[in-house]
């Protein structure tokens, strides 16, 4: 099978302590550190940014299985915690589903929320390889 591109972004940090201009596609934001870890607020912290994916994917994958179901799914809201005790660290996600569906299909939407990409990206690792480009 051929290697292909999930995703590409650019995180660019200049002089300006802890600010990064992010281009994701043809979006562009700005990441910082909250001001009591130095930074100004500017945007989204590195780890907001990993539950903001995380909860992404949840609801887009919740959302396309209901529609591909059928069921009445109105609203998925993922709400999400990091938290870290000494060298342990996790994940707290809360789904709120919203809509006539069954306890099945509640119980189903759970099942499938343990499997989403991004889900199955954190819970197994993904490699990280760095090099070294330009001066």
């Amino acid at each position: 099978m051929a290697e292909i591109t999930i995703a590409r972004v650019t995180a660019d940090i200049g002089t300006d302590d802890y600010r990064v201009d992010v281009r994701a596609g043809h979006h562009t934001f700005v990441s910082d550190e909250p001001e009591k870890m130095g930074g100004k607020d500017a945007g989204p912290a590195p780890f907001q940014l990993l539950l903001a994916a995380l909860g992404s994917c949840t609801a887009i994958t919740l959302r396309m299985y209901a529609k591909r179901k059928d069921w009445p799914l109105e609203r998925a809201e993922v709400a999400m915690r990091h938290l870290k005790d000494g060298d342990t660290a996790r994940i707290e996600r809360v789904l709120t589903l919203t809509g006539d569906l069954s306890e099945e299909q509640r119980a189903r939407l759970a099942d499938i929320a343990e499997r989403t990409p991004v889900t199955l990206a954190i819970k197994n690792g993904v490699p990280v390889k760095t090099t070294l480009s330009g001066s």
